[in-house]
């Protein structure tokens, strides 16, 4: 709850410049994001979630390795 309430004046500002960054690619996992932003990638993920519940990104189809080795989820901006 305090790391939500902590990141809650930011979220916004994030989630738009995440949706930007993805409307200038052909797609990007939640760390290619964190990357291109040079913020934490666990600030990322959850703005995701939100840009797909709005409808504004959706999952690719495609998978690419993470920071951890495993496949990520490569995002696209619903065009």
């Amino acid at each position: 709850k305090t790391a939500a309430d902590d990141m809650a004046p930011k979220a916004g500002t994030l989630r738009t410049a995440t949706l930007d960054r993805l409307r200038r690619s052909t797609g990007l996992t939640a760390d290619e994001v964190a990357l291109a932003l040079d913020v934490d990638r666990l600030s990322i993920r959850p703005r995701l979630s939100e840009l797909r519940e709005m409808g504004l990104v959706e999952d690719s189809g495609r998978r690419a390795p993470n920071a951890s080795g495993k496949t990520a989820i490569v995002w696209r901006a619903v065009r």
